[in-house]
């Protein structure tokens, strides 16, 4: 320990650290961790580098990933990042550590929660919108607590089997450890109507296949028996479709990655999640509120604090409780950016790259559409009557990540604002090439 200067305990601070708790020596702490566990030995460790020795070390691991460019959507979408994000987010006062608990000296933070916030809410048209979601998938499993609390002794939850597969994994894992009941459905309105003890019914604004889904009738469905509707949202695609507020529903919830996070093997993502008035009080997370200061200036704080997940513990009806908002701040600048225009053209030159390479697909004759007639935005699947592996491997080998293959057999595809009419024809060159 001594010859480690950095360290900031010295010999005798330790000594009097175990004296005070009873035990000889920092060893007795792992006394009862079988000694076949305990390593003995001298860790491998490289010698030291230099700092541009370390980059360099870097830049080689870095060098060996293949940089393709991405045609497959399934809850991620290389949408196009402006420039200017990294350095708005890189400034002080967005970066106050952990929770802003002491609100007078965390407004950078909550000034820019409640704009992520007031967003969300202009985009699901919803009431109500919190912060600090995992990501999509744990918004989802979230929001099926959230409806099993807001109902009275009712523990059923309808969930559409057209959802992304990792979104019902996620809720099925949440919902096994709060004793919840799941119901995965093709046919989400005639499960919900033989479920006596319905509390919410959970249904995709646009599901697995790319296609906006129709979603009449459910809230009805769902109030009638007492229960809460959610939708699960890309909010990108809200710019242009109904919103969750249209179709009636109480919950939305979502990924905020299609927000311009770019494709980084997974993540960090960021989740959230808007609902009504009505349902406020159930709602996870931080919420941010506007109000004055001692002098009458605007500032922001925490609010509904008696329900704040940290206190109430094994009581609480979540689990989150960190702010694990720094993405959300992401994707407030983007949405800052981009304003209401910004985000209809991101939709308008999706969706015609994405026609154009559907028809120019089609006419190849290597697949037929299993949901001909259906509205698609920007992502789509076909069913291949070519061999997928070499397909996919064709595309892999022209540096292209495309034709991902579904459960049923299906491959699918997605265009973003990024994707080149030339980058379309190769893929259609490659598939005739077959």
């Amino acid at each position: 320990m001594g010859s480690f200067c950095y360290f900031p305990q010295t010999e005798e601070d330790i000594r009097v650290m175990l004296d005070r708790i009873g035990v000889s020596s920092l060893d007795d702490l792992y006394s009862d961790v079988p000694a076949d566990f305990i390593y003995r030995g001298e860790y491998d460790l490289p010698s030291a580098l230099s700092e541009q020795q370390v980059r360099d070390y870097f830049e080689g691991l870095a060098a060996r990933n293949s940089r393709l460019k991405v045609f497959v959507g399934q809850g991620a979408y290389d949408h196009y990042t402006p420039s200017v994000i990294s350095y708005i987010t890189s400034r002080s006062e967005f970066l106050t550590a952990y929770t802003p608990y002491q609100c007078e000296i965390s407004q950078g933070t909550l000034r820019y929660i409640f704009e992520w916030q007031s967003m969300i809410c202009a985009l699901t048209g919803l009431d109500v919108a919190n912060a600090s979601m995992y990501d999509g998938p744990t918004a989802a499993a979230e929001a099926v607590r959230m409806c099993v609390a807001s109902t009275k002794k009712r523990n059923s939850v309808v969930i559409a089997a057209s959802l992304l597969p990792n979104v019902i994994d996620t809720v099925r894992t949440y919902a096994k450890y709060a004793g919840i009941n799941i119901i995965v459905a093709e046919d989400v309105a005639a499960a919900a109507g033989g479920t006596a003890d319905l509390a919410g019914i959970l249904v995709p604004s646009v599901n697995r296949y790319g296609i906006v889904e129709d979603l009449s009738g459910l809230v009805g469905l769902a109030h009638d028996a007492g229960a809460l509707l959610v939708e699960y949202c890309d909010p990108s695609a809200l710019a242009v479709v109904r919103t969750p507020a249209e179709w009636g529903a109480d919950v939305a919830v979502g990924d905020g990655q299609s927000l311009g996070i770019p494709l980084c093997y997974g993540g960090p993502y960021v989740g959230f999640m808007a609902c009504t008035t009505a349902c406020m009080r159930k709602l996870p997370g931080r919420i941010v509120g506007q109000t004055t200061d001692a002098s009458g200036k605007r500032c922001f704080v925490l609010t509904l604090q008696a329900r704040e997940q940290h206190i109430r513990r094994e009581k609480a009806t979540s689990n989150i409780c960190s702010n694990e908002s720094l993405m959300a701040l992401w994707c407030t600048v983007y949405l800052s950016l981009m304003g209401p225009e910004g985000l209809r053209k991101v939709n308008e030159l999706s969706h015609a790259g994405a026609r154009y390479l559907h028809d120019a697909l089609l006419a190849t004759g290597k697949f037929s559409d299993p949901f001909e007639g259906k509205y698609f935005l920007k992502e789509f699947v076909l069913a291949p009557k070519c061999d997928v592996p070499e397909l996919q491997k064709a595309l892999l080998g022209a540096g292209y990540f495309a034709a991902l293959q579904t459960d049923e057999g299906y491959v699918t595809f997605c265009v973003t604002e990024k994707h080149s009419r030339a980058e379309l024809d190769e893929i259609v060159n490659i598939v005739k090439a077959i």
